[in-house]
C-alpha cells in the first residue's frame, strides 16, 4: 500500500513510479491518497490553506515552518515532547485507514508524504498498525514532520538526509536517492519540443524556469525577462496556473508553457533549469543531466531544500538576479563545469527504493515487541 497526497504533483508523481516499479516486479499495489482518509472536508482545506499561504502569505508559511517543523540543533529521540506536536491530524485519519489494511491487508505500507508518514508511525507505535511501514522522504532537508520513529524505515533522497533521519529517530534509514521514470535519464529532445524551441528562441538557449504545479514562485515575471534579456530563451513552466500563464505571453523573448506531459522530452530540448523549491522537477532534471540553478526559492522548506541540494553540490544556489545570470552563463554552454555538476547530479541516483520497500515486505508480519515499539 503506498499512501501519497494531493499536495501539488510531487508526491502523487513519486507514490506513482514506486508503484510502477513494484507491480512490474509481480506485487500488488494499492495507492490511495492521504488526504482522502480524513474527515469529509479536512483535506480539501489543508491543500487550500497551504496552497494560498505560500503564493499569498509566504511570511506566514514561514512562521508555521519556524515554529512547528525546523528541527532544532538538539532535536532527536529523547528530545521528543519539547516542542509542539507536529501530527496531531493524522490522528483523525487513524479510523480509515486501519479499516482498509484490515480490509486490503498489505504486507508493507509506504509513504511519499510526510501526513501519511505521522499517520502509520503513530499507529505503528501503539501497535494498531501491525504491518512493516516505510516512509519515502521527498525532501532534502528534512523537517520535524517527517521524522515519527514509529515508522520502520525511512528512505532518504540522499546520503545526508538519511545520517539526520537516522540520529533524530533511532531509527534505521537508507539512501536509494530520488524516485523518477526511467524515461528522464538522459532523454533525447523531443521533435515537438526542439522545434517549438527553436521557432520561440531564434537561437536562443533554452532556460526552463519552474513554478511547479501550482505556479508558485518569487518574481517569476521579471526573473523570465531578466533572462530574455541576458540571451536566453525563458521557458516559464506555469504548472496549472492558467494567470501566470496569460500574464507571462506578455512578456517579450518569453515563452510560457501550461502543464508539461512530456517533460522528459522538453528537458532533453533545454539547457538549464531554474529551480525555486527542491522538489520533482529539480531531481528529474538531475536525472536528465540537466544543471540545475535554485534561485528565489518559495518559502520554509523550499528555501532550505534549496540551499542542501546547493551544500551537497548537487545543484548551484543564486543568491541575487546578478549570481543567476553569472551562474546561468557559465553552465548553459557545453564544457567542463556543466559536465562536472551534471555528472554530480546524476550520481545521487545510487539504488531503488522499490526495491528496498519490497524487502521489507518481506518482514515478519509483526515486529512489535512487548512494549509495543517496532523492532529492529
Amino acid at each position: 500500500m503506498v499512501l501519497s497526497a494531493s499536495m501539488g504533483a510531487g508526491h502523487d508523481t513519486v507514490a506513482a513510479e514506486l508503484a510502477r516499479r513494484l507491480r512490474a516486479a509481480g506485487h500488488d499495489v494499492l495507492v490511495r491518497d492521504v488526504l482522502t482518509l480524513l474527515p469529509p472536508g479536512a483535506g480539501p482545506g489543508v491543500r487550500s490553506f497551504y496552497r494560498f499561504t505560500v503564493r499569498h502569505v509566504p511570511r506566514l508559511y514561514e512562521l508555521i515552518y519556524a515554529v512547528f517543523l525546523a528541527p532544532g540543533p538538539e532535536e532527536g529521540p529523547a528530545a521528543r515532547g519539547r516542542r509542539p506536536d507536529v501530527s496531531p491530524m493524522a490522528a483523525l485519519a487513524e479510523r480509515r485507514l486501519g479499516a482498509l489494511v484490515s480490509g486490503w491487508r498489505p504486507d508493507v505500507v509506504v509513504s511519499t508524504f510526510h501526513l501519511a508518514g505521522q499517520l502509520t508511525g503513530r499507529m505503528r507505535r501503539r501497535g494498531s498498525l501491525r504491518v512493516p511501514c516505510a516512509v519515502f522522504v521527498t525532501d532534502f532537508a528534512l523537517h520535524r514532520a517527517w521524522l515519527e520513529p514509529g515508522n520502520d524505515l525511512f528512505l532518504c533522497v540522499s546520503e545526508a538526509a538519511a545520517r539526520t533521519a537516522r540520529a533524530r529517530t533511532g531509527r534505521p534509514a537508507a539512501a536509494p536517492g530520488p524516485v523518477v521514470p526511467p524515461v528522464f535519464r538522459e532523454p533525447p529532445a523531443s521533435e515537438r519540443w526542439a522545434a517549438a524551441l527553436a521557432r520561440a528562441g531564434g537561437g536562443r538557449p533554452p532556460v526552463l524556469l519552474s513554478a511547479g504545479a501550482w505556479g508558485v514562485g518569487d518574481a517569476l515575471l521579471g526573473t523570465a525577462a531578466a533572462l530574455a534579456g541576458h540571451g536566453f530563451l525563458p521557458v516559464l513552466l506555469c504548472g496549472r496556473d492558467e494567470r501566470l500563464r496569460r500574464s507571462a505571453t506578455r512578456l517579450r523573448g518569453v515563452l510560457p508553457v501550461g502543464w508539461v506531459d512530456d517533460m522528459p522530452g522538453l528537458m532533453g530540448a533545454a539547457r538549464l533549469l531554474v529551480d525555486n523549491a527542491a522538489g520533482q522537477t529539480s531531481v528529474q532534471a538531475l536525472a536528465a543531466r540537466l544543471p540545475v540553478i535554485g534561485y528565489r526559492p518559495i518559502p520554509g522548506h523550499g528555501t532550505v531544500g534549496v540551499r542542501e541540494m546547493a551544500a551537497e553540490g548537487l545543484t548551484v544556489y543564486a543568491a541575487d538576479l546578478g549570481e543567476l545570470l553569472a551562474e546561468a552563463g557559465r553552465l548553459v554552454p557545453p564544457g567542463p563545469e556543466r559536465d562536472r555538476r551534471t555528472e554530480r547530479g546524476a550520481a545521487v541516483f545510487r539504488d531503488d527504493a522499490a526495491r528496498l520497500v519490497a524487502e521489507l515486505a518481506g518482514a515478519p508480519a509483526s515486529a512489535q515487541s512487548e512494549t509495543g515499539q517496532p523492532g529492529a
